[in-house]
Protein backbone atom coordinates (compact mmCIF):
# COMPACT_ATOMS: atom_id res chain seq x y z
CA UNK A 1 0.00 0.00 0.00
CA UNK A 2 2.69 2.65 0.40
CA UNK A 3 4.45 1.75 -2.20
CA UNK A 4 1.94 2.68 -4.36
CA UNK A 5 1.24 6.03 -2.55
CA UNK A 6 4.49 6.37 -3.13
CA UNK A 7 4.87 5.76 -6.52
CA UNK A 8 1.50 8.15 -6.94
CA UNK A 9 3.99 10.60 -5.42
CA UNK A 10 6.67 10.31 -7.43
CA UNK A 11 4.60 10.67 -10.23
CA UNK A 12 3.18 13.86 -9.87
CA UNK A 13 6.88 14.92 -8.91
CA UNK A 14 8.05 13.76 -12.52
CA UNK A 15 4.84 15.21 -13.86
CA UNK A 16 6.14 18.56 -12.90
CA UNK A 17 9.66 17.98 -13.39
CA UNK A 18 9.66 16.29 -16.91
CA UNK A 19 6.63 19.25 -18.54
CA UNK A 20 8.86 21.90 -19.06
CA UNK A 21 11.83 23.74 -17.76
CA UNK A 22 11.44 26.17 -14.71
CA UNK A 23 13.23 28.97 -17.28
CA UNK A 24 10.41 27.79 -20.12
CA UNK A 25 7.91 27.74 -17.34
CA UNK A 26 8.29 31.47 -16.46
CA UNK A 27 8.48 32.52 -20.40
CA UNK A 28 5.16 30.73 -20.46
CA UNK A 29 3.57 32.68 -17.05
CA UNK A 30 5.42 35.99 -18.14
CA UNK A 31 4.71 35.84 -22.18
CA UNK A 32 0.90 36.49 -23.28
CA UNK A 33 -0.67 33.74 -26.04
CA UNK A 34 -2.40 34.67 -28.46
CA UNK A 35 -5.20 31.51 -27.87
CA UNK A 36 -9.32 31.91 -27.35
CA UNK A 37 -8.25 31.13 -23.57
CA UNK A 38 -6.64 34.45 -22.96
CA UNK A 39 -9.55 36.28 -24.65
CA UNK A 40 -11.79 34.83 -21.74
CA UNK A 41 -10.28 34.57 -18.24
CA UNK A 42 -11.66 31.81 -16.22
CA UNK A 43 -13.53 33.26 -13.30
CA UNK A 44 -12.67 31.39 -10.22
CA UNK A 45 -14.29 31.64 -7.11
CA UNK A 46 -12.13 30.58 -3.86
CA UNK A 47 -13.65 29.75 -0.62
CA UNK A 48 -11.18 30.16 2.25
CA UNK A 49 -13.44 30.45 5.32
CA UNK A 50 -11.26 31.71 8.09
CA UNK A 51 -8.39 34.33 6.41
CA UNK A 52 -6.30 34.18 9.35
CA UNK A 53 -2.55 34.87 9.71
CA UNK A 54 -0.62 31.63 8.97
CA UNK A 55 -0.13 28.63 6.32
CA UNK A 56 -3.68 28.11 4.85
CA UNK A 57 -3.58 32.25 4.11
CA UNK A 58 0.29 31.92 3.11
CA UNK A 59 -0.65 28.94 0.83
CA UNK A 60 -3.20 30.46 -1.39
CA UNK A 61 -1.60 33.51 -1.58
CA UNK A 62 1.38 32.32 -2.86
CA UNK A 63 -0.50 31.15 -5.89
CA UNK A 64 -2.22 34.72 -5.83
CA UNK A 65 0.41 36.43 -6.64
CA UNK A 66 1.47 34.12 -9.22
CA UNK A 67 -1.60 33.89 -11.41
CA UNK A 68 -1.91 36.01 -14.49
CA UNK A 69 -4.48 37.93 -14.61
CA UNK A 70 -5.11 37.18 -18.51
CA UNK A 71 -6.08 33.71 -17.94
CA UNK A 72 -7.31 33.67 -13.85
CA UNK A 73 -9.80 36.75 -12.77
CA UNK A 74 -10.48 35.25 -8.84
CA UNK A 75 -13.01 36.17 -6.18
CA UNK A 76 -11.68 35.64 -2.50
CA UNK A 77 -14.36 34.72 -0.10
CA UNK A 78 -13.68 34.79 3.69
CA UNK A 79 -15.64 34.89 6.87
CA UNK A 80 -16.13 37.80 8.90
CA UNK A 81 -14.31 36.96 11.79
CA UNK A 82 -11.28 36.47 10.56
CA UNK A 83 -8.32 38.53 11.81
CA UNK A 84 -5.89 39.16 8.91
CA UNK A 85 -8.43 40.05 5.54
CA UNK A 86 -5.99 41.56 3.03
CA UNK A 87 -8.40 43.98 1.66
CA UNK A 88 -5.53 45.80 -0.23
CA UNK A 89 -3.72 43.11 -1.98
CA UNK A 90 -6.53 41.52 -3.10
CA UNK A 91 -7.65 44.41 -4.82
CA UNK A 92 -3.95 44.83 -6.15
CA UNK A 93 -4.03 41.56 -7.76
CA UNK A 94 -7.43 42.27 -9.50
CA UNK A 95 -9.22 40.11 -7.21
CA UNK A 96 -12.57 40.99 -5.84
CA UNK A 97 -12.74 40.52 -2.32
CA UNK A 98 -16.43 39.23 -0.52
CA UNK A 99 -16.83 38.74 3.49
CA UNK A 100 -19.25 36.89 4.69
CA UNK A 101 -20.95 35.48 7.92
CA UNK A 102 -18.89 33.32 9.57
CA UNK A 103 -19.77 29.67 9.16
CA UNK A 104 -20.82 29.21 12.88
CA UNK A 105 -24.03 30.99 12.01
CA UNK A 106 -23.83 28.84 8.81
CA UNK A 107 -27.64 29.27 7.23
CA UNK A 108 -26.52 33.70 7.04
CA UNK A 109 -23.56 32.52 5.53
CA UNK A 110 -25.10 29.94 2.99
CA UNK A 111 -27.27 32.82 2.43
CA UNK A 112 -24.38 34.93 1.32
CA UNK A 113 -22.65 32.37 -0.54
CA UNK A 114 -25.61 31.29 -2.83
CA UNK A 115 -25.93 35.11 -3.33
CA UNK A 116 -22.30 35.54 -4.69
CA UNK A 117 -22.41 32.10 -6.44
CA UNK A 118 -25.71 33.17 -8.44
CA UNK A 119 -24.69 36.57 -9.56
CA UNK A 120 -21.25 35.99 -10.54
CA UNK A 121 -21.04 33.25 -13.31
CA UNK A 122 -18.11 31.44 -11.81
CA UNK A 123 -16.61 28.61 -13.77
CA UNK A 124 -14.62 27.11 -10.90
CA UNK A 125 -15.20 26.57 -7.07
CA UNK A 126 -11.64 25.98 -5.35
CA UNK A 127 -13.06 25.24 -1.24
CA UNK A 128 -10.09 24.66 0.43
CA UNK A 129 -11.78 24.98 3.75
CA UNK A 130 -10.27 21.42 4.40
CA UNK A 131 -13.50 19.11 6.21
CA UNK A 132 -15.71 22.09 6.42
CA UNK A 133 -15.68 22.31 1.74
CA UNK A 134 -18.94 20.42 2.22
CA UNK A 135 -21.26 23.69 2.85
CA UNK A 136 -19.50 25.76 -0.24
CA UNK A 137 -19.66 22.74 -2.23
CA UNK A 138 -22.95 21.92 -2.07
CA UNK A 139 -24.17 25.67 -2.69
CA UNK A 140 -21.67 25.30 -5.46
CA UNK A 141 -23.74 22.80 -6.97
CA UNK A 142 -27.17 24.33 -6.49
CA UNK A 143 -25.92 27.46 -8.32
CA UNK A 144 -24.69 24.97 -11.71
CA UNK A 145 -20.74 26.12 -11.16
CA UNK A 146 -19.46 23.17 -13.23
CA UNK A 147 -15.71 22.48 -11.70
CA UNK A 148 -15.89 22.33 -7.94
CA UNK A 149 -12.68 21.34 -6.21
CA UNK A 150 -12.13 20.13 -2.39
CA UNK A 151 -8.66 20.91 -1.34
CA UNK A 152 -7.56 18.98 1.56
CA UNK A 153 -4.81 20.91 3.81
CA UNK A 154 -4.89 19.20 6.97
CA UNK A 155 -4.74 16.06 9.78
CA UNK A 156 -6.01 15.26 12.84
CA UNK A 157 -4.85 13.96 16.05
CA UNK A 158 -6.98 11.97 18.67
CA UNK A 159 -5.29 14.49 21.15
CA UNK A 160 -7.82 16.92 20.18
CA UNK A 161 -10.90 14.83 21.03
CA UNK A 162 -13.81 16.94 20.58
CA UNK A 163 -11.64 18.72 17.17
CA UNK A 164 -10.93 15.23 15.83
CA UNK A 165 -14.44 13.81 16.50
CA UNK A 166 -15.84 16.48 14.09
CA UNK A 167 -13.71 16.59 11.34
CA UNK A 168 -14.13 12.93 10.94
CA UNK A 169 -17.59 13.35 10.74
CA UNK A 170 -17.00 16.35 8.41
CA UNK A 171 -14.13 14.39 6.19
CA UNK A 172 -17.04 11.85 4.99
CA UNK A 173 -18.76 14.89 3.11
CA UNK A 174 -16.12 16.62 2.07
CA UNK A 175 -16.04 15.49 -1.43
CA UNK A 176 -19.81 15.44 -1.57
CA UNK A 177 -20.98 17.77 -4.61
CA UNK A 178 -17.42 18.01 -6.08
CA UNK A 179 -16.02 16.22 -9.21
CA UNK A 180 -12.29 17.05 -8.63
CA UNK A 181 -10.31 16.87 -5.56
CA UNK A 182 -6.83 18.30 -4.34
CA UNK A 183 -4.26 17.97 -1.83
CA UNK A 184 -1.28 19.85 -0.77
CA UNK A 185 0.91 16.39 0.59
CA UNK A 186 0.13 12.68 -0.01
CA UNK A 187 -0.66 12.33 4.38
CA UNK A 188 -3.31 15.00 3.86
CA UNK A 189 -5.25 13.81 0.38
CA UNK A 190 -5.32 10.09 2.00
CA UNK A 191 -7.17 11.30 5.52
CA UNK A 192 -9.73 13.73 4.12
CA UNK A 193 -10.15 11.86 0.31
CA UNK A 194 -9.65 7.97 1.98
CA UNK A 195 -6.87 5.54 0.95
CA UNK A 196 -8.96 4.46 -2.62
CA UNK A 197 -9.05 7.79 -4.69
CA UNK A 198 -5.62 8.53 -3.48
CA UNK A 199 -4.09 5.48 -5.06
CA UNK A 200 -6.31 5.22 -8.28
CA UNK A 201 -4.77 8.94 -9.02
CA UNK A 202 -8.42 10.87 -8.24
CA UNK A 203 -6.65 13.04 -5.70
CA UNK A 204 -4.43 16.06 -7.67
CA UNK A 205 -1.00 17.21 -5.76
CA UNK A 206 -0.36 20.44 -5.37
CA UNK A 207 2.60 20.67 -2.97
CA UNK A 208 2.98 23.75 -0.18
CA UNK A 209 4.33 26.36 -2.88
CA UNK A 210 6.48 29.58 -1.70
CA UNK A 211 8.51 31.71 -4.03
CA UNK A 212 12.08 30.38 -3.63
CA UNK A 213 13.45 33.18 -5.40
CA UNK A 214 12.00 35.72 -3.38
CA UNK A 215 12.43 33.77 0.02
CA UNK A 216 15.68 33.13 -0.41
CA UNK A 217 18.51 33.64 2.41
CA UNK A 218 19.31 37.50 2.83
CA UNK A 219 22.23 38.02 4.90
CA UNK A 220 22.03 41.81 4.63
CA UNK A 221 18.32 41.81 5.78
CA UNK A 222 19.06 39.11 8.58
CA UNK A 223 21.97 41.22 10.19
CA UNK A 224 19.73 44.31 10.26
CA UNK A 225 17.38 41.94 11.85
CA UNK A 226 19.03 40.81 14.46
CA UNK A 227 20.62 43.95 15.11
CA UNK A 228 17.60 45.52 15.89
CA UNK A 229 16.16 42.72 18.37
CA UNK A 230 19.91 42.73 19.53
CA UNK A 231 20.36 39.31 19.14
CA UNK A 232 23.75 39.48 17.15
CA UNK A 233 25.65 37.40 19.64
CA UNK A 234 22.81 34.72 19.90
CA UNK A 235 21.62 31.52 18.40
CA UNK A 236 18.12 32.25 17.84
CA UNK A 237 15.49 29.62 17.92
CA UNK A 238 12.25 30.22 16.26
CA UNK A 239 8.53 29.33 16.44
CA UNK A 240 6.15 30.53 13.81
CA UNK A 241 2.65 29.21 14.63
CA UNK A 242 -1.31 29.26 16.00
CA UNK A 243 -1.05 28.82 19.58
CA UNK A 244 -3.27 25.85 19.64
CA UNK A 245 -2.82 22.20 20.84
CA UNK A 246 -2.14 21.01 17.21
CA UNK A 247 1.20 22.75 17.52
CA UNK A 248 2.36 21.41 20.60
CA UNK A 249 3.68 24.67 22.44
CA UNK A 250 3.57 23.59 26.04
CA UNK A 251 5.71 20.57 25.17
CA UNK A 252 8.07 23.41 22.53
CA UNK A 253 8.30 25.23 25.97
CA UNK A 254 10.15 22.17 27.59
CA UNK A 255 12.41 21.95 24.61
CA UNK A 256 13.18 25.90 25.06
CA UNK A 257 14.07 25.45 28.42
CA UNK A 258 15.89 22.53 27.68
CA UNK A 259 18.13 24.26 25.14
CA UNK A 260 18.66 27.24 27.94
CA UNK A 261 20.28 24.96 30.33
CA UNK A 262 22.88 23.60 27.73
CA UNK A 263 23.62 26.43 25.57
CA UNK A 264 24.09 30.23 27.28
CA UNK A 265 23.87 32.42 24.47
CA UNK A 266 20.57 30.30 23.32
CA UNK A 267 17.45 32.83 22.43
CA UNK A 268 13.76 31.95 21.42
CA UNK A 269 11.60 33.99 19.21
CA UNK A 270 7.87 32.91 19.71
CA UNK A 271 5.50 34.57 16.92
CA UNK A 272 2.01 33.64 16.65
CA UNK A 273 -1.39 33.72 18.91
CA UNK A 274 -3.88 31.61 19.59
CA UNK A 275 -6.53 29.88 22.35
CA UNK A 276 -3.29 28.67 24.46
CA UNK A 277 -1.78 32.25 24.84
CA UNK A 278 -2.16 32.42 28.32
CA UNK A 279 -1.34 28.59 29.51
CA UNK A 280 1.90 28.86 27.34
CA UNK A 281 2.43 32.57 29.23
CA UNK A 282 2.09 30.98 32.99
CA UNK A 283 4.26 28.00 31.85
CA UNK A 284 6.83 30.25 30.76
CA UNK A 285 6.94 32.14 34.44
CA UNK A 286 7.02 28.95 36.14
CA UNK A 287 10.29 27.94 33.73
CA UNK A 288 11.55 31.05 34.28
CA UNK A 289 13.06 31.60 30.83
CA UNK A 290 11.17 34.91 30.22
CA UNK A 291 14.62 36.67 29.78
CA UNK A 292 15.32 34.21 26.80
CA UNK A 293 12.41 34.86 25.14
CA UNK A 294 11.27 37.50 22.34
CA UNK A 295 7.50 36.94 22.80
CA UNK A 296 6.60 38.94 19.06
CA UNK A 297 2.30 38.31 19.28
CA UNK A 298 0.53 37.99 16.06
CA UNK A 299 3.14 39.67 13.35
CA UNK A 300 3.07 39.99 9.12
CA UNK A 301 6.47 40.83 8.71
CA UNK A 302 7.31 37.35 8.85
CA UNK A 303 10.33 37.17 6.11
CA UNK A 304 12.97 39.07 8.55
CA UNK A 305 12.64 36.67 11.04
CA UNK A 306 13.45 33.57 9.17
CA UNK A 307 16.50 35.72 8.16
CA UNK A 308 17.08 36.25 11.58
CA UNK A 309 16.56 32.70 12.87
CA UNK A 310 19.41 30.34 13.18
CA UNK A 311 16.75 26.79 13.22
CA UNK A 312 13.14 26.86 13.44
CA UNK A 313 11.23 24.05 15.72
CA UNK A 314 7.75 22.58 15.10
CA UNK A 315 7.05 20.02 16.84
CA UNK A 316 3.26 19.41 15.83
CA UNK A 317 0.54 16.45 16.89
CA UNK A 318 0.18 16.82 13.17
CA UNK A 319 0.17 18.57 10.24
CA UNK A 320 -0.80 18.94 6.56
CA UNK A 321 2.39 20.22 4.78
CA UNK A 322 3.15 23.56 6.78
CA UNK A 323 3.72 26.39 5.11
CA UNK A 324 6.47 27.93 7.84
CA UNK A 325 8.64 25.07 7.14
CA UNK A 326 8.43 25.25 3.41
CA UNK A 327 8.85 29.01 4.13
CA UNK A 328 12.09 28.58 6.70
CA UNK A 329 14.20 26.20 4.68
CA UNK A 330 13.88 28.34 1.31
CA UNK A 331 16.05 30.71 3.19
CA UNK A 332 18.12 28.48 4.45
CA UNK A 333 17.12 27.25 8.24
CA UNK A 334 17.03 24.02 9.38
CA UNK A 335 13.72 23.10 10.15
CA UNK A 336 12.90 20.67 13.31
CA UNK A 337 9.88 18.67 13.09
CA UNK A 338 8.19 16.06 15.09
CA UNK A 339 7.49 12.49 12.68
CA UNK A 340 4.26 13.23 12.95
CA UNK A 341 4.89 15.99 10.53
CA UNK A 342 5.17 14.23 6.36
CA UNK A 343 8.01 13.39 5.52
CA UNK A 344 7.53 15.44 2.44
CA UNK A 345 8.11 18.86 3.92
CA UNK A 346 11.59 17.81 4.35
CA UNK A 347 13.99 19.90 1.68
CA UNK A 348 17.70 18.54 1.39
CA UNK A 349 19.57 18.50 4.70
CA UNK A 350 17.01 21.14 6.25
CA UNK A 351 14.22 18.94 7.47
CA UNK A 352 14.72 16.86 10.56
CA UNK A 353 11.90 14.90 12.36
CA UNK A 354 12.05 13.84 15.39
CA UNK A 355 9.89 11.52 17.52
CA UNK A 356 7.51 12.61 20.24
CA UNK A 357 7.82 9.93 22.34
CA UNK A 358 11.85 11.22 23.19
CA UNK A 359 12.18 13.75 25.99
CA UNK A 360 12.57 17.44 25.48
CA UNK A 361 15.97 16.99 27.35
CA UNK A 362 16.57 14.82 24.02
CA UNK A 363 14.92 16.75 21.58
CA UNK A 364 17.35 20.17 22.88
CA UNK A 365 20.77 17.96 21.82
CA UNK A 366 19.53 16.96 18.45
CA UNK A 367 18.21 20.69 17.85
CA UNK A 368 22.11 22.08 19.01
CA UNK A 369 23.95 19.09 17.44
CA UNK A 370 22.81 20.19 14.16
CA UNK A 371 22.19 23.83 14.51
CA UNK A 372 25.68 24.24 15.05
CA UNK A 373 26.76 22.41 12.01
CA UNK A 374 24.23 24.39 9.55
CA UNK A 375 25.28 27.54 10.62
CA UNK A 376 28.57 28.12 8.82
CA UNK A 377 26.71 27.03 5.62
CA UNK A 378 23.81 28.95 5.39
CA UNK A 379 22.62 30.05 1.82
CA UNK A 380 19.14 30.18 -0.20
CA UNK A 381 17.89 26.77 -1.17
CA UNK A 382 16.02 28.17 -5.04
CA UNK A 383 17.18 25.19 -6.51
CA UNK A 384 15.93 22.87 -3.89
CA UNK A 385 12.75 24.13 -3.28
CA UNK A 386 12.24 23.51 -7.13
CA UNK A 387 13.10 20.28 -7.24
CA UNK A 388 10.87 19.53 -4.07
CA UNK A 389 8.20 21.27 -5.78
CA UNK A 390 7.36 23.77 -3.80
CA UNK A 391 8.42 26.25 -6.19
CA UNK A 392 5.30 28.81 -6.27
CA UNK A 393 5.70 30.59 -9.88
CA UNK A 394 5.49 26.65 -11.48
CA UNK A 395 3.08 25.53 -9.18
CA UNK A 396 0.71 28.17 -10.26
CA UNK A 397 1.34 27.46 -13.84
CA UNK A 398 0.73 23.64 -13.16
CA UNK A 399 -2.39 24.73 -10.79
CA UNK A 400 -3.98 27.05 -13.76
CA UNK A 401 -3.69 24.56 -16.40
CA UNK A 402 -5.49 22.02 -14.14
CA UNK A 403 -8.23 24.81 -14.10
CA UNK A 404 -8.71 24.91 -17.69
CA UNK A 405 -8.50 21.66 -18.08
CA UNK A 406 -11.25 20.85 -15.99
CA UNK A 407 -13.42 23.75 -17.75
CA UNK A 408 -12.52 22.27 -20.64
CA UNK A 409 -13.84 18.82 -19.60
CA UNK A 410 -17.03 20.07 -18.19
CA UNK A 411 -18.29 21.93 -21.41
CA UNK A 412 -17.87 18.59 -23.56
Amino acid sequence: MKKNQNMILNNYKEERNTERTHQNMMVKYMNCRNDSRMNSPIRLAISLNKCDSGGQKSLIFAYLRCFDPRRVKFDLIVDADSNSIPHDEVKALGGNLFVVPPYQNIFAHLKSLRKIFNENNYDVLYAINNTMNLFPLYVAYRAGIKVRISESLTMASPLERKKTFMKNILRKFSHCFCNYMMANGRDCGIYQFGKKAFEKGKVRLFLTPVNAQKEGFDKELRERTRKRFCWSDKVVYGFIARFEQQKNPLFLLDILYEIAKKQNNAHFVIIGAGSMEQQMLDKIKRLDIKDRISWLGRREDIKQFYMAFDAFILPSLYEGLPVVGIESQAAGLPVFYSENVTKEAGIAELGHFISLKKTADEWAGIIISETQKLIPLRHSREDDIRKAGFDAVTEAERLIEFFEQAVSEQKR
